[in-house]
Parts: C-alpha cells; sequence; structure tokens
C-alpha cells in the first residue's frame, strides 16, 4: 500500500480523498493556487504545495507543475478526483512514465473511451446497446439532412470532443438539422478545437441512468448498481438517486452486464461510470464512458456500504477486488443534492463572496466511513472562507439514506431546512421546489423536466408550500419569546415596564410596499419549556415547542407533535424589525406588531427604491472582462455592452433597448458585487 499519495484537485473531491487516505494511514499532498491558499483541502491535507495563480490554466491543468510537487514530496501515486486532469490520457501516461501510479484506469482505457465516436465503435463490438445514428465524421450540412432522413427524426447532433452541453444540437426536421449542423460544428471547433460532428438518433421522454462498474487489475469487474440522473439543469445534474425509481431488476442486470462488458473491453482498472439514455419503453443505449469517481458516488457508497475512493487506491496498488457480483447487496435509497453557489432567483446566474454563515445540517453518515441511513455532506469549504470567481460554483453535495424513496425524500427535505448560507446565494429553495413537486415525488420524470416544469425561470411562487401559514405562527412564537425576555430585564422605570402581551398582527411583507395583514393571539406560554399556542388569522392553532435560541439561525422543535427544523433571523436590508423565516423552500419577511403599532404601521409612508432603469447593472458578482461601448455611442437593442466572467463561464450583457451611453461607471479588470453600476444612459 502507498505511504503517500498527491491529490491532484481542490475543493470538495480533493477533502473527500484525504478523508479516506487518512483513515487508510495513507498521507496526503495537497496542491493549490493562489486563489485556495486558505481552502480547505490546503488546512486538511499533511502537506501542500503552490502550484501557481489563480486560473485553472495556469495552476490545477498544468501537468508539469504536479508532476514537480510529486517529485518534490515524495509522493507515490497521484489521485485525479474529477474535472481537470482527471481523463487526461496523457497526464495519465506522464504520470506512470514518471514511475509513480495513477489512481484510476490505465491511460489506454481513458483513450478507448475518451472520444465519443471510438468509443461507441467500441461498445458495438462489445455488444453493448447503442443509439441508432452514423458514427463518422459527418463532412456537411446536406449530408447532416440526408443521414438524419435515414436514420428518422429526431436527431441529436453532437461534437466527438463535447462535453457540459457544449457541441450538441437537437434536430425535429431537415430545416433545423442543417441550421443545427452548422453552429454545433463551429462551438465545437471554438470550443474544443475539434470539430469532427456525428448524429445519433434522439431518444423521447429520455432518462440519464449510469452504470457504477469498479474493475481491478487481475481482469475482475463488477457493477454496483445505477444512479437515476435525470434531473438536469441545461445538461448538468441537479439531483441525483440510487435506485432508480423508473426500470425493473431485468433492465437494471441488463444494463449492468453489458456495462461489465464494455469495461472488459477496454481492459478497465479503476472506478468508473457508464452512462445510458434510457426511453419510456425501457429500451436502453450507451451514451458514453466518464473514466473517473462521478460528482455523484456517494449515493452508490450509500446504499452498498462500499467506499468507492478506497477501492480505487488499493486497485490502484495491485490489490484484486475483495468482492465478487454476487456478494454484492443492495440496501435503501439514497438522494445527492448538489449545493451551488448560484442565485435562483436571477436566472441560476454565480454567487460568489465570503462565507458569512455556513452551518451544513447535523451529520450522521461520514464520507470516508459510509455508515447508513442519515445524512452526510461533502464539502471543501468553511464558515468564513471565500467562493473563488475562478472555478465551479458547488458549495457540498448533501446526502440522505432511507429506507425506501419516500424515507430518502422526506429526509432530504429536513436536511435542506437546516443547511444554513448566508454572504452568498444558493440554490437550496430550487432542490426544495424540486424535492416537492407531485411529479418528482412519484417518480415520474425526465432529463426535460426542469425545463418543462421551470421554462419561464424559477421565481418565489414555485416554492410551495403545505402550511404556510406555519411561518407566519413561527414568527410570532420567536417574538413572543423575545418579548418574555425584554420583559424580564432589571432596572426598567416603574410604570413603564415592558408587558407581555397575547394579542399581536403579523404583517408580512410582499413587496413593492405591499403588505398581508393577520390577527394573531400566542396563548399558554411556558418559557422553561419553550412551548405556546400560536392562532393565525382567527382560524389555524399551532402548538409549537422549541428549545432553539433566540440568536440560533436554525430553529428546531415539534408542530403540533410534527418534527421541523426551519430557519429563522431578525432584521433584513429592507425591514430592521422583520424576521425572514425559511422553511421547504419558502422565505417570508413578516414583523409583529401591537394591534395598536400595526395601525400605525398602515400609516406609515412607502419609500420607493432608486430608479436604476437608466443603469446598466451587474447581475452577478464577477470579473468585469470587457466594456464594448464608449461614453456618447449609440447603442441598439440587442447589441453587447460588457462581458462579465464569473466560475468559468463568460456572461455577455446585452441592451435590452435602444439607448445612448452617458458615462461608464466601472473599469476592466474590475471585481464588481451584485447590482453595482457598469454604465449610465442618457
Amino acid at each position: 500500500m502507498f505511504k503517500k499519495i498527491l491529490i491532484a484537485n481542490r475543493g470538495e473531491i480533493a477533502c473527500r480523498v484525504i478523508q479516506t487516505a487518512r483513515r487508510m494511514g495513507i498521507a496526503t499532498v495537497a496542491v493549490y493556487s493562489e486563489a485556495d491558499k486558505d481552502a480547505r483541502h490546503v488546512e486538511l491535507a499533511d502537506e501542500a504545495v503552490l502550484l501557481g495563480p489563480a486560473p485553472s490554466r495556469e495552476s490545477y491543468l498544468v501537468a508539469d507543475k504536479i508532476l514537480a510537487a510529486a517529485r518534490q514530496t515524495g509522493a507515490e501515486a497521484i489521485h485525479p478526483g474529477y474535472g481537470f486532469l482527471s481523463e487526461n490520457e496523457d497526464f495519465a501516461r506522464r504520470v506512470e512514465e514518471e514511475g509513480l501510479v495513477f489512481i484510476g484506469p490505465k491511460h489506454y482505457s481513458i483513450a478507448a473511451m475518451g472520444d465519443k465516436i471510438a468509443s461507441k465503435k467500441l461498445a458495438g463490438e462489445a455488444r453493448v446497446n447503442t443509439i441508432p445514428g452514423h458514427n463518422e465524421p459527418i463532412e456537411s450540412a446536406e449530408e447532416a439532412v440526408q443521414i438524419a432522413q435515414r436514420v428518422g427524426y429526431p436527431v441529436m447532433i453532437k461534437a466527438s470532443a463535447g462535453g457540459g452541453g457544449k457541441g450538441l444540437r437537437v434536430a425535429f426536421n431537415d430545416k433545423e438539422c442543417f441550421e443545427g449542423f452548422t453552429s454545433c460544428r463551429n462551438e465545437a471547433r471554438n470550443s474544443f478545437g475539434d470539430d469532427r460532428v456525428f448524429m445519433e438518433k434522439f431518444v423521447e421522454e429520455p432518462r440519464h441512468i449510469e452504470i457504477q462498474v469498479l474493475g481491478d487489475s487481475h481482469g475482475e469487474v463488477v457493477y454496483l448498481w445505477e444512479r437515476e440522473c435525470s434531473i438536469q439543469r441545461r445538461h448538468q445534474k441537479v439531483i441525483e438517486e440510487a435506485p432508480s425509481p423508473f426500470i425493473s431488476e431485468a433492465t437494471r442486470r441488463a444494463m449492468g452486464e453489458q456495462a461489465v462488458a464494455l469495461a472488459k473491453a477496454v481492459k478497465y482498472q479503476s472506478a468508473g461510470t457508464v452512462e445510458f439514455v434510457v426511453g419510456k419503453d425501457q429500451s436502453f443505449y450507451f451514451l458514453e464512458m466518464n473514466t473517473r469517481l462521478q460528482v455523484e458516488h456517494p449515493v452508490t457508497e450509500c446504499i452498498t456500504g462500499l467506499d468507492l475512493v478506497e477501492q480505487m487506491i488499493r486497485v490502484a496498488a495491485g490489490e484484486p477486488l475483495s468482492f465478487r457480483q454476487e456478494d454484492l447487496k443492495r440496501d435503501g435509497w439514497a438522494i445527492e443534492c448538489r449545493i451551488n453557489a448560484e442565485d435562483p432567483f436571477r436566472n441560476f446566474l454565480p454567487s460568489t463572496g465570503r462565507l458569512v454563515k455556513y452551518q451544513p445540517p447535523d451529520t450522521t453518515m461520514a464520507a470516508a466511513r459510509p455508515e447508513r441511513f442519515g445524512v452526510r455532506v461533502d464539502t471543501g469549504v468553511y464558515e468564513g472562507g471565500e467562493i473563488p470567481m475562478f472555478y465551479d460554483s458547488m458549495i457540498a453535495k448533501l446526502i440522505v439514506h432511507g429506507t425506501d424513496r419516500a424515507d430518502a425524500i422526506a429526509k432530504m427535505r429536513e436536511a435542506l431546512n437546516g443547511f444554513v448560507i448566508r454572504g452568498i446565494s444558493s440554490n437550496i429553495p430550487f432542490q426544495s421546489a424540486l424535492l416537492a413537486h407531485p411529479d418528482f415525488q412519484a417518480g415520474h420524470f425526465n432529463t426535460g423536466f426542469i425545463a418543462q416544469h421551470y421554462a419561464s425561470g424559477f421565481h418565489a411562487e414555485d416554492v410551495p408550500h403545505d402550511d404556510p401559514d406555519f411561518l407566519v405562527a413561527l414568527a410570532g412564537f420567536i417574538r413572543r419569546k423575545a418579548r418574555e425576555r425584554e420583559a424580564g430585564i432589571s432596572g426598567q422605570l416603574p410604570g413603564h415596564e415592558v408587558k407581555v402581551e397575547t394579542d399581536y398582527v403579523a404583517v408580512v411583507h410582499e413587496g413593492g410596499g405591499r403588505f398581508s395583514r393577520f390577527p394573531m393571539s400566542i396563548t399558554e406560554y411556558v418559557g422553561s419549556l419553550g412551548e405556546a399556542l400560536v392562532s393565525v388569522g382567527g382560524g389555524q392553532s399551532y402548538r409549537i415547542v422549541s428549545q432553539s435560541r433566540l440568536n440560533d439561525i436554525r430553529i428546531s422543535g415539534t408542530v403540533n407533535g410534527r418534527a421541523f427544523t426551519a430557519q429563522a433571523e431578525r432584521g433584513t436590508p429592507k425591514a430592521p424589525l422583520a424576521y425572514r423565516i425559511q422553511h421547504n423552500g419558502r422565505a417570508i419577511e413578516v414583523t409583529v406588531l401591537s394591534p395598536r403599532a400595526a395601525e400605525l404601521h398602515q400609516l406609515m409612508p412607502y419609500k420607493a427604491p432608486p430608479d436604476t432603469s437608466k443603469q446598466l447593472l451587474s447581475p452577478m458578482p464577477g470579473l468585469l472582462v470587457h466594456i464594448a461601448v464608449q461614453p456618447g455611442q449609440a447603442v441598439q437593442a440587442g447589441e453587447r455592452l460588457a462581458v462579465i466572467e464569473a466560475m468559468k463561464m463568460e456572461n455577455i450583457l446585452l441592451a435590452t433597448q435602444d439607448v445612448k451611453v452617458a458615462e461608464v461607471l466601472a473599469k476592466t479588470g474590475e471585481s464588481l458585487a451584485v447590482d453595482q453600476p457598469i454604465l449610465r444612459f442618457e
């Protein structure tokens, strides 16, 4: 077994590998960029080596620097994680040539599966189901139309070197095929330097289901069941689960056996994933093979009880697998939510900056030793740390393991309720809405689920709540608790002591100067028990019991005998006296007042926000890389105004109407905050 390994990655996956290595008694070496000098993976590792500047092309993607770090520290092996150089055949070969061990598949296996056209040919030879289509490079748009007519519409036009949703078009007729081929080829040339394009049948109502395989250097390969990855947004996975609620045992076994056949055909050693597209009739076709550890590997660890990182390390060290296919058992149901630094209410724009508050839910499972039936958080961040603009947007992976699917969904919803993130925006409200959707809960979805149900974007009203009055009642409960504390303060002026009322008015802030008002009574308060009976609107009553303190953001307890976890904070930028209550993805701002104060509140004038219609505001935090206009320039609707870079994405800001530029308010190279003015128009 290795004595020391280097992790050629950052963030959550670097921390994940370090945890397993530590449990195995293996020393670890972290590498980091200047932006990551205070990162969690650097702190966790036994040693750390600086690679270079923040951009990944100058640090994490420079093989020479990583190999030099391995030589410098005496590391015997390199684990690439996922992303960066993990599927780079040249890097894997160079690691071996340096006399080190690549903790992953051999370079020839990466090469065989790295080219989409070549991998499909190999899959066909291994008798793996492949999608009908044309696997040779297509030379012209006219040829593409002829092939599409032969295959039958709809068809998918794909770049051979594509990935991450780039270089992909779906065509339903000759016109879309002709135009889609041209744009796909141009995009592939610009993004990957490889303009080869092929075509395949587009599977309608498709599901994205992948099989986890594990092979050793002694010719043994097993499959570790499947993962359902159909909940995607713009080809990026959002929620993953194992097993799939859709496929039958017969389909599951057939997919697993074909995945093993393909892995054996390329002499696969290590953990890998064979991805399939599955039709509504359970027909399944090979998509591609990911020759690395997957982001969503924890759900497989939950249902099998295996540590996949440990298995990768043991295989790389030459050990045979300690189990066979018949030894593997499936237990329970696991779900993973990717918690990303993005604002779902601003079209999922990146959100970078400092994590002012970061309190994951209480965990009962550890990443390096997958205990069962609980909650697990894999992360590479900490409270007070920075989410840099240079890398991907993942903050953490939240994983739950339940006895069945309903139990896992319930556990995940409650865990999301207790996940506190402040200082930046996160996609937690969106995840909560997805989990509450009746079609998701019934298992009725495919890869078009998000595009279908949230076609016009995601809005606050898209977050369902089965009992919104409970949020109002919780605000009243907290206010009653605060009044009790205020009444107990010594030294109050005689005759002017704080009196604790039982009648209140809850004023819910609707935005734009609009409010909803509800009469509220709070009785049967027992401070020692943290218990009160709250009635809202003269109707529904809530018996709330909670021992949480007033300054706790996360509040847990019971309501009418049922357990709950919610988040509550006093004071918001627009309403300093209001409580912000969050539960099941829904957030409200509510001020709890005495009846007289509520009367006076109705007389308060509304102060409208300043008019920013003549300014271009930054929609996200990021780096201003280009300003395309000058003062005095007339701009037509649709023309480019500026370009902001954040989290490996370029965001182009366009004029929404004909305007004339009066003033440039920001400089190229400046780091912008959300809503920071960039331009002023006349």
